[in-house]
């Protein structure tokens, strides 16, 4: 079996683009994979296309040795979009070897410890904030205006069974979409009284509309520097956070803002790889590590989860993707020991599940576990085309 042909479609996702990553084999097998470039990682598709010559006329089930060949073609720039796109030839590859086997790619890897997958719903009310139009115009449900919008929606979660939310912090202005709020100045990032307390506000509503038992997350991103950090996590306190969420390219400062509160802290979406892991356990950085699939690949991501493991540590995975991703990521979380959560994204736009062979069940407040062969589900080519990004790929 050999990889003959390399394909990718880009998909209009409404607040984002989805790319998808087709490969096609001798035999006519074809594995499929989701990868990211939206958000900060333009260009993504190019290197994704750049890499297609290291892999054509390979075998696609030689996963561990394509994966290890291109980590070490590129290890003069290793990470950034070069880990990105390994990681999505690596998925593709995977689909395409358990298709060949006629088993989930689950059973890759043990096989699943759980079918039902918890999750929590994020970036809650931060697309219908911020995409007042679409919502209301085009997927027909209720645009969040302000804080007591929040609380309505927090209620209505509850009621089909969420568990737990995460929400980014949203500033609010009459007649405009919502922003996204962050540390005063363009570059200093700076924190002041003001933003601790609309955070204590937007929690606070969430609370009340979710009611005692719901798990609340906050997302900061890299909004804020190490004391802007630091003081949000200890005005949550009072609020009981599942976790506070956090962005640093510095371990150590992570692990002085978790040794100085009782929010627990969650991190490291953006790291990628084992090697650039271990700075942040060795700084006893976090309570909860964030592991993507999508981004690291689905082997590197399950080393990635026993590494956190043998540091007593729990893993959430990072899924801010489109249909795809979820299901690759349902086939992660099934197969660690030490999941937390996985991230969901209950707003869509009305064409996402469609762009599915076999759309996904979510019960409970958890995401069923796909069956059939490789992820579970191939993407409806003609769906994807009909609603193509309208933005170049790059």
């Amino acid at each position: 079996m050999k990889i003959v042909r390399v394909e990718q479609l880009h998909v209009d996702g409404g607040w984002d683009d989805w790319s998808f990553l087709k490969l096609t084999t001798d035999d006519g097998l074809i594995g499929w994979s989701e990868f990211n470039q939206a958000r900060g990682r333009r260009g993504l598709a190019a290197v994704v296309q750049g890499m297609a010559e290291l892999i054509m006329g390979e075998d696609p089930r030689d996963v561990g040795r394509l994966s290890a060949r291109l980590y070490a073609l590129t290890q003069m720039t290793a990470g950034g979009l070069q880990a990105l796109a390994i990681g999505a030839y690596e998925n593709a590859c995977l689909d395409i070897k358990a298709k060949a086997l006629g088993v989930p790619v689950y059973e890759l890897f043990g096989g699943a410890l759980r079918h039902d997958i918890p999750v929590y719903w994020s970036h809650f009310g931060m697309y219908r904030a911020r995409n007042v139009d679409l919502f209301e115009q085009v997927i027909g449900k209720a645009a969040v205006r302000g804080l007591d919008d929040l609380k309505r929606l927090a209620a209505e979660a509850a009621r089909n069974g969420f568990k737990a939310l995460k929400t980014n912090l949203l500033v609010f202005h009459p007649g405009k979409p919502a922003a996204i709020g962050r540390g005063t100045g363009s570059f200093e990032l700076n924190i002041d009284h003001a933003i601790e307390r609309r955070v204590v506000d937007q929690l606070a509503a969430l609370r009340e509309g979710g009611g005692a038992d719901m798990g609340l997350m906050l997302d900061l991103n890299f909004n804020y520097k190490t004391e802007g950090f630091r003081r949000l996590a200890l005005a949550a306190e009072p609020l009981g956070l599942t976790w506070l969420e956090m962005d640093s390219q510095n371990p150590e400062a992570l692990g002085l803002i978790r040794r100085t509160t009782r929010t627990p802290i969650a991190s490291m979406e953006t790291v990628l790889g084992r090697r650039a892991l271990k700075p942040y356990l060795d700084a006893q950085a976090v309570d909860v590590g964030i592991v993507d699939v999508v981004f690291n690949g689905m082997a590197e991501s399950v080393k990635m989860a026993a590494l956190l493991d043998a540091w007593e540590i729990n893993v959430a995975a990072h899924n801010s993707h489109g249909p795809l991703g979820s299901l690759m990521s349902a086939h992660f979380c099934a197969v660690i020991p030490n999941l937390r959560f996985m991230e969901y994204d209950e707003d869509e736009v009305p064409w996402r599940r469609h762009l599915l062979t076999r759309p996904w069940t979510l019960r409970d407040g958890c995401f069923a576990l796909p069956q059939g062969p490789g992820w579970g589900a191939d993407i409806q080519e003609d769906v994807a085309r009909e609603h193509a990004a309208k933005r170049m790929p790059g």
